[in-house]
């Protein structure tokens, strides 16, 4: 079995710590980013998946970190930080 790299490994001091894997820390780190961008807009999943035709499931498995978020939906969750009023016009 192919070991995957370890990102943080585990506190030795904390039985429930467990390590990290790096696959791992970049689907909590893409999570984060369409999580704050969401929020950030003051809007619900269900809003902004409507808003901007995100289907609510994949956006909900990309925020909970279930499934990882593909580098074309992080470039789109970027644009839609910096002009989301320009985006929600463009798939109207």
């Amino acid at each position: 079995m192919k070991s995957e790299p370890i990102a943080l490994p585990a506190d030795p001091a904390d039985v429930e710590d467990f390590a990290v894997t790096v696959d791992a820390l970049d689907r909590g780190q893409r999570a984060r980013l369409i999580r704050r961008t969401r929020t950030g807009l003051g809007l619900s999943q269900t809003e902004f998946a409507n808003r901007f035709r995100v289907p609510v499931g994949t956006l909900r498995d990309w925020e909970q970190a279930r499934a990882t978020a593909p580098d074309f939906a992080i470039a789109y969750v970027r644009v839609i930080g910096r002009h989301p009023d320009m985006v929600a016009e463009a798939v109207a």
